[in-house]
């Protein structure tokens, strides 16, 4: 059933001393009406979250330019949403989404507009309305069949708003227009009459038959209510109802057993209201028990039970034990989740179901969650639109069988080994065995198949071409059409920096944004000049020229693409390196614009390293922003971002996706490095290898990110050798401030046991890893026989955080076994070849005919002719 009326408020500014409706009243009618814009889209979802079962919020999207942000704020709880024609259009494809949840607003084109919701439950929106008779004479016309209508009026007044109620039309009314006390405020239109508006009773004396329940829908008695009772306790926020003896019953005024109000709605026929209460003191009933239908029953009476129990529990009270002991709580629930899942028995799953609801709701009230607020949880995951998979995590699948997507060695899906999302918290047994230890899983390449061995190999699996693609193409569009605008948008909703004004911090950059410590400074100073000597190492001493025969010279140069855009990425780490190793190359190799993009932190500003480093490379902008918007500001250019001819650096799915796109798109106009995945390492150790260096460089990558994949491949090692390692990466691991991470990446990573270092550098090269580190002997010589590797580490005494930071080499490399078609980012990155060709008379009388019997066999012409009448002018010229 439709809201009678709609508060409208505006949520950046309403609060509980408002005019007219104040906060706490709204949720007595149920929800409220507000816009969504652009510029406020993260108060939108914090008001969400901050409502989520007080009322029920319709957003106006209409706004909003994303058809993904509209989609998003549904997920997050709105009720319903009142779109635009165009957004309808997109919205009517979106899986999982409940179109009685959407509201078209007319914009004018009436007739073509209603064509798009014939035959479905989507309402519609009638704005600034002047003449409430229009609306009636729309109503008319569809009948019994019609869909719901919602209406603000141009002037809104209780007369209209009154009528537009009877009618059976939601009105949209401004908040501070609307009173809970008419008496006090007489020129506000009273609230209580438009909630009655349409309130039929059945009853001689014309009370209303009133339900009263609490907020889990438990019914605690029957009474009756009038307008006035109503209208009472809307003003008081109380129970009030209407006594057939006595008048205005203000109930537990004399017993202390009051009601605090929450929410008055009405039945399907508008003959029996509803009032939602809390009920204080002893209980509803004047027998002084919870309701007039005796004691609460099933988990409510649990729920009242354990509040008691938490509030003072008697002297060797179970329940006080368990409040008392969270570990021996956490150990039954546990226990009793196992004993469900074993249960087979319909008495025995209802016995055990029962055990751990018990030690469930315990947790809930010793956290002073309650049962309404989880099942206002569980009503919030009903209206969801986006979909989890659920399939279980792998630890708990392996239990019953399920591995991989495989059941008892049956495949029922293909097999998919994707990556956590969220790091792990410390309790998390993911990335650990049975015994608790951190350790990744083993392989004897000699004692299985070399398909179970390529398959442990797969890098954990990104989500699919077609969702990143999905989500990816509109930020694309957005930015290119819409500019600095949209780029601060998105900076705004994924970067939650709401104070940034402009998406650019430009060259000279303030010096107290450099501020940083002395041995900061000293760090990047240094790694700033290896990486520099390398590079400059790499130029071309000179112009390459080759006389391919007497008189026909052919020539090479390089030349500097003219604007790169270099991507930073944020996220879990500060990345200042990333900023040295695209920066510097581009510097050395004289590009005349280089423009940094970097996502900010939530108050607009930018990590100092890395404006540091951008005034050391004389960058000439810092774009704030990250993902796909960054990349499309970068390939198309902006009103304050300078357009790029190459765009470079690491970055999550979206960002790759981004620089695939725009790479793809002629009217970019721009070229990237390559494509690029979660990091990754491979170590390959012999006998002679130290195990703590080993485990070091394993961690030194799973730390980057839990879609990470560390690989060690063990030459030979014995049993002995092997634990030694593994304890090492458990130690170390455990200390790691961001061993939550860690367990993620571990989840995936694997040890390879070969036989000899040459079946080990053939796994190597198939893998193509980003980073190859040699722990073996005669290291140099094992280096030889490397084919695919991003950058290769070679010896004891070189870990792979050296080339990160400032040995010299790029660490910007080719990950997900692009090692086999992709360079890392050198100097050439930033270079561009351009040949030529000069001729003497003499070199085109020796190559001329050659040119011309091909372009006559390509039979083009103009070809030919372009070298014959030359020879033929020499001819006439030598007569």
């Amino acid at each position: 059933m439709s809201a009678q009326f709609l508060p409208a408020i505006d949520i950046a500014t309403y609060t509980s001393g408002t005019q007219g409706l104040d906060a706490k009243a709204l949720q007595y009618v149920g929800s409220v009406y507000a816009i969504a814009r652009p510029e406020n889209l993260d108060n939108a979802f914090a008001y969400l979250q901050q409502t989520v079962g007080v009322y029920e919020i319709y957003f106006d999207v209409t706004l909003l330019q994303s058809a993904d942000d509209v989609v998003d704020l549904l997920n997050a709880g709105a009720a319903k949403a009142f779109v635009s024609g165009p957004q309808l259009s997109q919205l009517k494809n979106v899986d999982n989404l409940d179109l009685s949840r959407l509201i078209l607003s007319l914009a004018g084109q009436t007739e073509e507009e209603l064509q798009m919701i014939t035959n479905t439950p989507i309402g519609i929106y009638l704005h600034g309305i002047k003449d409430a008779s229009v609306v009636e004479q729309l109503l008319q016309q569809y009948g019994s069949k019609r869909p719901p209508v919602y209406v603000s009026l141009a002037n809104a007044n209780a007369e209209h708003a009154l009528h537009l109620a009877r009618i059976s039309a939601t009105t949209i009314i401004p908040a501070t227009q609307l009173t809970v006390d008419p008496k006090a405020q007489p020129e506000l239109i009273d609230a209580s009459a438009l909630l009655m508006a349409n309130a039929t009773s059945d009853r001689a004396d014309g009370l209303f038959t009133t339900l009263v329940t609490d907020e889990r829908g438990i019914a605690l008695g029957l009474v009756y209510s009038s307008a006035e009772s109503v209208s009472e306790s809307l003003r008081t926020g109380r129970g009030v109802y209407q006594s057939r003896k006595r008048g205005l019953w203000y109930k537990g005024e004399s017993s202390g057993d009051v009601q605090e109000l929450v929410k008055v709605d009405f039945d399907c026929d508008s003959d029996c209201l509803r009032f939602v209460v809390r009920q204080q003191g002893r209980g509803f009933c004047h027998l002084a028990t919870a309701t007039c239908f005796g004691e609460y029953r099933g988990l409510s009476k649990l729920q009242q039970t354990l509040q008691k129990r938490k509030r003072s529990a008697p002297e060797g009270s179970y329940t006080a034990r368990l409040f008392n002991d969270s570990k021996l709580l956490k150990a039954k629930i546990l226990e009793e989740a196992n004993e469900l899942c074993e249960a087979e028995s319909k008495a025995d799953i209802a016995a055990e179901a029962a055990d751990v609801l018990y030690f469930a709701l315990t947790k809930c009230v010793a956290a002073d969650v309650s049962l309404e607020d989880v099942e206002r949880n569980l009503d919030l995951k009903a209206v969801k639109v986006k979909r989890r998979k659920g399939d279980a995590k792998p630890q708990f699948a392996e239990k019953v069988g399920l591995i991989n997507g495989v059941t008892n060695g049956t495949p029922t899906k293909e097999e998919v080994k994707e990556a956590a999302s969220v790091p792990k918290s410390k309790d998390d047994p993911a990335g650990k065995d049975k015994n608790g230890r951190i350790s990744m899983r083993r392989f004897v390449t000699s004692e299985v198949s070399e398909a179970t061995v390529q398959e442990a190999l797969q890098r954990p699996s990104q989500r699919s071409t077609e969702k990143i693609m999905g989500i990816v193409n509109p930020i694309i569009k957005a930015v290119r059409e819409g500019g600095d605008r949209a780029l601060l948008d998105y900076t705004h909703k994924f970067e939650k920096a709401t104070s940034l004004t402009t998406p650019v911090l430009k060259a000279p950059f303030p010096e107290h944004m450099m501020q940083l410590p002395q041995e900061t400074i000293s760090a990047i100073d240094i790694s700033f000049e290896n990486i520099r000597k390398f590079h400059a190492a790499q130029k071309e001493d000179k112009p390459l020229s080759v006389e391919t025969m007497p008189g026909v010279i052919c020539s090479r140069f390089s030349r500097a693409i003219e604007r790169v855009g270099l991507y930073v990425p944020g996220g879990t780490a500060v990345l200042p390196s990333t900023a040295l190793m695209l920066g510097v190359p581009a510097m050395v190799a004289g590009c005349k614009k280089i423009v940094l993009a970097s996502p900010p932190r939530s108050d607009g500003s930018i990590t100092p390293e890395i404006v540091y480093v951008a005034h050391k490379v004389g960058a000439e902008s810092i774009v704030l922003a990250g993902g796909a918007q960054a990349v499309a500001a970068m390939a198309y250019g902006t009103e304050s971002v300078t357009k790029v001819d190459k765009i470079l650096g690491p970055g999550n799915q979206f960002v790759t996706a981004g620089k695939m796109v725009v790479s793809n798109d002629t009217s970019a106009g721009v070229s990237i490095d390559m494509p690029a995945g979660p990091s990754e390492v491979l170590v390959i150790a012999d006998r002679t290898a130290n195990p703590a260096f080993v485990a070091s460089d394993l961690l030194s990558q799973a730390e980057h990110g839990v879609d990470s994949q560390v690989v060690l491949i063990a030459v030979d090692l014995s049993e002995e050798q092997l634990q030694a390692i593994e304890d090492e990466l458990h130690a170390q691991a455990s200390a790691l401030p961001r061993v939550d991470i860690v367990r993620g990446s571990i989840e995936h990573s694997l040890t390879l046991v070969t036989k000899n270092i040459e079946e080990a550098m053939r796994l190597s090269n198939d893998y193509a890893p980003e980073h190859l580190i040699l722990q073996v002997q005669d290291a140099e010589k094992v280096a030889t026989m490397v084919e695919n590797a991003g950058s290769v580490f070679i010896g004891p005494w070189t870990p792979e955080s050296v080339g990160d930071y400032s040995a010299g080499v790029n660490h910007s490399l080719p990950t997900y076994g692009y090692a086999k078609q992709y360079s890392g980012v050198n100097l050439g990155s930033y270079l561009k070849h351009i040949t030529s060709s000069n001729l003497t008379a003499e070199g085109l009388r020796n190559v001329g005919g050659a040119v011309m019997q091909l372009a006559k066999v390509e039979e083009l012409e103009a070809h030919r002719r372009a070298v014959s009448i030359r020879l033929a002018h020499m001819e006439k010229m030598s007569a």
